[in-house]
C-alpha cells in the first residue's frame, strides 16, 4: 500500500520494522524524525499495531500511519485505525502530533485524508474520542467533519457516518 498525500503531509503506512524502531526509539539510517518524535502516543500505537500483526497479520490498509511533513520529510506524529472495520463497517481512529507541530492544522488535515480514505474503502462510520480537557483534539475532529456523539465521565465521543459508501467519490474533486 502506498502513501496518502495531502497538501502539506504524507501519511505513510507503518511497516512492522518501522513500528519496532518506534517502540525501541531507534530510527534507522533512512528515518527522519523531528525532535520529540516518537511521543508516548506514537509508541503506544506502534505497540498496538505490532500486537495486531502478531495476532491476525498486518491490518493494512487499516493500520497505523506516520505523519510526515512534505516540506522536509520529517515524522511529526501518527494516526491510524485501532483495527479493521467491524461487522457494521465501523472503525475507531486515533492521532497525535509532537508538541512543536500542534496548532498548525496538521492533525485536521491528516484526519480529513484518513476519513476520505476510510470512506473510499467502504467504511460506514468512523469513531474517535478525546478527554474532556483536550479541547484541541475535540476541535480537530470537528474540523475534519466528525460530530459529537455523546460523552461519559472521562471522554467526549465523535463520529462521522456515511450511507452512500458504495458510490462515493472524493469530495475534493
Amino acid at each position: 500500500m502506498g502513501d496518502l498525500v495531502t497538501a502539506r503531509l504524507v501519511l505513510h503506512p507503518m511497516t512492522i520494522s518501522e513500528a519496532e524502531r518506534v517502540v525501541a526509539g531507534e530510527p534507522d539510517s533512512g528515518a527522519r524524525w523531528a525532535p520529540g518524535y516518537p511521543t508516548d502516543g506514537d509508541v503506544s500505537a506502534a505497540k498496538r499495531f505490532l500486537g495486531t500483526c502478531a495476532d491476525t497479520g498486518d491490518p493494512q490498509p487499516f493500520g497505523t500511519y506516520e505523519i510526515r511533513r512534505r516540506e522536509d520529510g520529517l515524522a511529526i506524529g501518527g494516526l491510524g485505525f485501532h483495527g479493521p472495520a467491524d461487522e457494521y463497517g465501523s472503525v475507531t481512529i486515533g492521532y497525535g502530533l509532537i508538541p512543536s507541530a500542534r496548532g498548525k492544522g496538521y492533525a485536521a488535515e491528516a484526519l480529513r485524508e484518513l476519513l476520505l480514505f476510510a470512506r473510499s474503502r467502504g467504511v460506514t462510520c468512523v469513531k474517535g474520542d478525546a478527554d474532556h480537557d483536550n479541547i484541541a483534539s475535540q476541535y480537530v475532529m470537528l474540523a475534519a467533519g466528525m460530530r459529537p456523539a455523546g460523552q461519559d465521565e472521562r471522554v467526549r465521543y465523535f463520529e462521522i457516518a456515511w450511507t452512500d459508501t458504495a458510490t462515493t467519490t472524493d469530495p475534493r474533486s
